[in-house]
């Protein structure tokens, strides 16, 4: 039919809207923090992300056979960018500020990732429950919405207990390795 042939003729453009969707929010996170290297600490979080979606709609496809990778999961996948990339937004933002207050870089992410713990939780406990009735969708178009919410569900779940660690070490990481490239360069630079 008309719906299987346009699917059939898209198929795996879904990875590449993927990564074009990745690519974008990396350049405009660059843009925002005037930094190549934050924006790989806020991404930190994605295939966290993409690992619960898929797990999400495994799991949920153990159970029934209407959780399948179609068009809708894959726009879900896409959503997801946005979803864990907010997390780790919050965490590089406050962090960021106590490194200009004088903090060393650990210090800043240890009292980013508690000080963003609350908010990060409470926008994610109430966004799975808004994803809750995709899940469990019933009746004519529901193979769409239960994939979509299988697939946001599982993924923002993981990304949100697991960003809180993943996002903080990488934020350590690229700011220690940016202070010593940033030494180096002054060392070669000075008489």
């Amino acid at each position: 039919s008309n719906m299987s042939y346009q699917e059939k003729k898209a198929g795996g453009s879904g990875n590449m809207v993927f990564v074009a969707a990745l690519f974008f929010v990396f350049l405009i996170l660059a843009a925002q923090y005037e930094s190549w290297s934050l924006p790989l600490s806020v991404l930190a979080g994605t295939p966290i992300a993409v690992f619960g979606a898929i797990a999400g709609l495994w799991i949920a496809g153990l159970f029934s056979e209407s959780y399948t990778n179609n068009v809708f999961a894959q726009i879900g996948l896409v959503m997801l960018i946005g979803l864990a990339a907010g997390n780790g937004i919050l965490i590089v933002d406050m962090a960021n500020q106590r490194m200009q207050a004088g903090a060393n870089a650990l210090e800043a992410a240890r009292f980013a990732a508690g000080s963003r713990l609350r908010p990060i939780l409470m926008t994610a406990i109430s966004s799975l429950f808004g994803f809750i009735p995709l899940v469990f969708a019933s009746g004519a178009g529901a193979r769409s919405q239960t994939s979509l919410g299988a697939v946001v569900f599982g993924g923002l779940l993981i990304a949100t207990v697991l960003s809180l660690f993943v996002v903080p070490v990488f934020y350590v990481v690229m700011k220690t390795l940016l202070g010593q490239a940033e030494g180096q360069a002054e060392a070669e630079v000075s008489p």
